[in-house]
């Protein structure tokens, strides 16, 4: 039993959802997502709210039902407000800087790396440490800040590296010399 899948989706009054068979689309002011439903799950309307009901109890019904709730939620919440990843540069000569909608990076290497951004994400950068990856899709958003991030993981001597704003890298001992 899915506690998150029984939960209803609050619609808000910008944001419309239409199903046709097992094809979900949500519209709202960001934009236009889509999404296919699995076989085993239906939608119902009541009023201004959406109900993912599961058409059998078996055991991978069971399974899909709260994430494809989520998924449904996700998708209403980023055409409404969008998502948004912070990412964070840490380094002596560490740098990113924008080129168009290109990101160009100075990572310690011998060239600077240059990243072009998926359709549907834009990039900001704020002063010279700071990323912002924006879009309406939370898979996306989160995918490319990841993609990012391994451009050069935060390593655990100096803590130099990408990592997501928030995040605490452990930090280990160095060589403790004679």
């Amino acid at each position: 039993m899915s506690r998150v899948g029984k939960k209803s989706i609050e619609l808000p009054q910008d944001v419309e959802v239409n199903v046709e068979k097992q094809s979900v689309e949500v519209k709202g002011p960001k934009g236009v997502l889509k999404h296919e439903l699995p076989v085993e799950m239906a939608l119902e309307r009541q009023d201004n709210h959406l109900l993912v009901v599961k058409r059998s109890s078996e055991r991978r019904a069971e399974a899909i039902h709260g994430l494809t709730r989520t998924i449904l939620a996700n998708m209403i919440h980023g055409v409404k407000d969008g998502f948004e990843k912070r990412l964070l540069i840490n380094g002596v000569g560490y740098r990113a800087l924008m080129q168009g909608s290109t990101l160009v990076l100075s990572l310690g290497r011998s060239q600077p790396i240059r990243y072009e951004p998926p359709d549907g994400i834009t990039l900001e950068v704020s002063g010279r440490n700071e990323i912002a990856v924006r879009g309406i899709d939370k898979q996306k958003v989160g995918q490319t800040a990841a993609e990012i991030r391994d451009l050069r993981r935060p390593e655990p001597y100096k803590g130099k590296g990408v990592l997501f704003a928030g995040e605490r890298v452990r930090r280990k001992a160095g060589k403790s010399g004679a």
